[in-house]
């Protein structure tokens, strides 16, 4: 290839990794708020935040990213740009899949924790910050890796909207040289490099939250005392 062409791919991933970046941001947020209030006392926090993860689990990304795209500036009359329209896609539709891992390693943490807490008189956010959330975030990690791959391979359906990510990117140098094969096995490259690079740093960031909590990334507990009893401390 041409340096023309490879300035084109290269540009392409600098957009697939901006996407990237900032649909992990949006979805890392809605996990949370959305897997918190999934565990939330009131039911009718808990019946919104479901309905919302039903809704975005239960519908098609690519075709949420041509509603944001194309329906929301006739709904709404404003026109979003298609980085910030594509972001705002993938992270409500993955920030839903990400609500789950959320609700499920919150309500995997041992009740003897929470009752430690409503012992100490802790506030229902002091339980959350100092007692659920400190064990609960080191087992959200491998799960929450799978899902980051996911939204990275997610990114290339934004070339429907025209996107210059990768995808796009690849597909033009395709018709600009009229070769298939070589061109397509570089952009699965980079998309395999992309991933790999995030599972080892998603793998180094639990051992380290795992070793914060007294735990080895194979799940044993270096030490028998509650987190309850250390946030006291």
């Amino acid at each position: 290839m041409t340096s023309g062409l490879w300035e084109l791919v290269l540009k392409g991933v600098w957009v697939t990794i901006q996407l990237l970046a900032l649909g992990t941001l949006l979805a890392t947020a809605v996990s949370f708020v959305v897997g918190i209030a999934r565990t939330h006392r009131l039911w009718i926090v808990r019946f919104l935040a479901g309905f919302y993860t039903e809704v975005f689990r239960g519908t098609s990304a690519l075709i949420m990213i041509f509603w944001v795209f194309f329906v929301l500036p006739i709904t709404f009359g404003w026109q979003l740009v298609p980085l910030w329209a594509a972001t705002l896609a993938l992270g409500l539709t993955y920030g839903a899949y990400g609500s789950e891992i959320v609700r499920g390693a919150l309500n995997a943490v041992d009740p003897a924790q929470r009752e430690g807490g409503i012992a100490l008189s802790f506030t229902p956010w002091q339980r959350m910050r100092l007692i659920l959330l400190p064990q609960a975030v080191p087992e959200m990690i491998p799960p929450f890796s799978n899902l980051l791959v996911e939204l990275l391979k997610g990114t290339a359906l934004v070339s429907i909207i025209g996107m210059g990510d990768l995808a796009f990117s690849g597909n033009l140098v395709r018709l600009a040289l009229q070769e298939s094969a070589g061109i397509y096995t570089y952009v699965l490259l980079i998309y395999f490099v992309i991933a790999f690079l995030l599972t080892r740093g998603m793998r180094g960031l639990e051992r380290k939250l795992k070793a914060g909590v007294g735990k080895r990334s194979g799940g044993a507990t270096r030490a028998p005392e509650p987190v309850a009893v250390e946030a006291v401390r």
